[in-house]
């Protein structure tokens, strides 16, 4: 009985590390990684979550537009495949990681944080006004 007590406590505590590790999360990349993917991959959406006025001032080419404080608990219809590669990205990149969580916990799955538009080493362009 002494030798089965630690082998189930072994036991225990492993099966709870495997929940940790299997909880559904983000990536994060620098957004230098981010140009190579975008190089490299298809079929992906850039999501920039903040405000209609900054978007429209300062975007990257091809993102859409939900802002951080409109990601609740509702589907969101202009991003309808949870299974496509998402890159997310903000100001600074804390709005983008808010909303990359708020994703995740939305049940998207392919969630990439690339950070702030403030560090993109591309172009960008503003709507016309």
């Amino acid at each position: 009985m002494k030798r089965i007590i630690p082998i189930l406590m072994a036991l225990l505590l492993l099966s709870g590390c495997a929940t940790q590790s299997a909880e559904k999360t983000y990536r994060q990349i620098t957004m230098e990684e981010a140009v190579t993917m975008m190089e490299e991959e298809t079929g992906y959406t850039i999501l920039d979550v903040r405000t209609a006025q900054e978007y429209s001032e300062r975007h990257i080419p091809g993102a859409i537009n939900i802002a951080n404080e409109s990601i609740g608990t509702e589907d969101i219809p202009e991003l309808p495949d949870k299974d496509q590669l998402i890159l997310v990205y903000c100001r600074s990149g804390n709005r983008s990681k808010q909303a990359s969580e708020k994703l995740v916990k939305l049940g998207y799955t392919n969630i990439v944080e690339i950070g702030g538009i403030n560090s993109w080493p591309g172009e960008t362009v503003a709507d016309d006004k």
